[in-house]
């Protein structure tokens, strides 16, 4: 019963990135009209309702109907059991907790902007980061979720290539 417990709390903490993510894109689509913009912080930060037809930066938003449902949702939801089974091998064991907690985090914001294109057939993005003219691709908590778990996959592969020292009496 352990087992399945300690392989069940990953997917817990994707559920919560999930919820997260559905609430706050209820959140902006109930409040914010499409390209109606908030600033928050001058010069830096503001919520900005957008609709993205397409994946990370837009690409193929522009594509025909049945390409964007092939590509995005198809390879999304294959990507997303693909994560979910690396998550399920990783889970039972102790010692790969950034990798459990990473995986955790990709899988969450994959599953959240996969059930938007489902839904919707778009991605409700919000968060518009920005310094002067230099603005971000506008992303949304799945994104964000995606982002820092990739970034604790890296580190995590870093971490396992670093040479053991051992000292010789």
């Amino acid at each position: 019963m352990m087992d399945i417990k300690r392989r069940l709390l990953p997917f817990a903490g994707s559920a919560i990135v999930v919820l997260l993510d559905r609430l706050s894109k209820l959140w902006i689509e109930s409040r914010i009209g499409t390209f109606d913009t908030w600033v928050i912080l001058p010069g830096l930060l503001n919520i900005i309702h957008t609709e993205n037809a397409g994946m990370a930066f837009s690409l193929f938003a522009d594509a025909n109907v049945v390409t964007r449902k092939f590509l995005l949702i198809g390879v999304s939801a294959a990507v997303t059991v693909l994560i979910g089974s690396m998550l399920w091998q990783v889970s039972g064991r102790a010692s790969d907790r950034l990798q459990q907690a990473a995986l955790s985090l990709v899988l969450g914001g994959a599953v959240g902007n996969v059930c938007d294109r489902l839904m919707r057939g778009s991605v409700t993005d919000f968060i518009d980061v920005y310094i002067g003219a230099y603005h971000w691709p506008t992303f949304n908590v799945a994104d964000s979720a995606i982002t820092i778990g990739a970034g604790m996959l890296l580190l995590d592969l870093w971490r396992s290539r670093q040479p053991v020292t051992q000292h010789v009496s």
